[in-house]
């Protein structure tokens, strides 16, 4: 069986950069020198020459948004409600994840053949699907390879990458998808190109407001929890491979770090 890891690093800005100023992480790292002295503060009277080669324990501080590198959102990060279309309930936050949706079939379509920007429909999505034989089933774990990846690591990267419309989420979700992820800085289109696509609107006084965000809002419609961040998704097989994706339990949260991996058999 061979792994795959579907998950980015959490690192310092100044080594690769996935977010924009405000969301970066920040890792503080403590030596094994700085840990020798640590140690002192438990064990009275230790001293540094008591130790293997001088060196204590070696920690890490950091400092982070929920949303910070791979992560899951839960219906909570998109309304305080979810499930309109079946019956209107509490929005699930992260630690409301239900385990037995972090294991699933992998299923993923390639959309890097579409100009950057471009909003998925649900027509969009059934053409990738039979061009790959596949028909989504419950519990399937849908993602969405983009270009982005291409621009992993620099401040270009939050600028690539395609959306998936209200329309095709919805689609997905109503065939009994749970779980979905692209490997996009978010699973709308870029802000930056969608924020063109407003101004351009308000300027003739035609506000569009079905543009804002409107893959995340589809969870208020029918809830579903999303991936964002991933990776090397143009390493698994479209279908046929199993993907491993359990959130850090936040109380009350929107979003919880994920490790995504996918196995693939031999």
């Amino acid at each position: 069986m061979k792994f795959i890891d579907l998950s980015i690093p959490l690192i310092n800005p100044d080594e690769l950069i996935f977010d924009p100023p405000l969301g970066t992480p920040k890792v503080e790292y403590k030596t094994h020198e700085t840990g020798a002295v640590e140690m002192g503060f438990v064990f009275p009277k230790l001293k540094p020459e008591h130790l293997p080669d001088g060196k204590g324990w070696a920690t890490e501080t950091i400092t982070l948004g929920t949303h910070s590198g791979t992560h899951m959102d839960a219906p909570w990060h998109f309304a305080p409600i979810q499930d309109k279309e079946v019956g209107k309930k509490k929005a699930l936050t992260i630690d409301e994840f239900p385990l037995e949706w972090g294991i699933g079939p992998l299923v993923v379509i390639d959309c890097t053949d579409y100009e950057e920007g471009y909003i998925l429909t649900s027509e969009d999505v059934d053409k990738k699907l039979k061009g790959i034989a596949h028909t989504l089933k419950e519990g399937d774990i849908f993602c969405v390879h983009t270009n982005a990846p291409k621009h992993f690591g620099t401040k270009e990267y939050i600028n690539h990458g395609v959306g998936m419309g209200k329309d095709a989420t919805l689609h997905i979700v109503r065939q009994g998808v749970h779980v979905v992820g692209i490997d996009a800085w978010s699973w709308d289109a870029p802000f930056t190109l969608t924020a063109k696509k407003w101004k351009k609107s308000v300027k003739e006084q035609k506000p569009d407001t079905s543009i804002i965000w409107e893959g995340h809002f589809a969870g208020i419609d029918l809830g579903y929890f999303q991936m964002e961040k991933m990776m090397n998704l143009d390493k698994v097989p479209p279908v046929g491979a199993t993907v491993y994706c359990f959130p850090i339990k936040i109380a009350r949260a929107s979003a919880g770090w994920v490790r995504a991996v996918a196995t693939i058999p031999d």
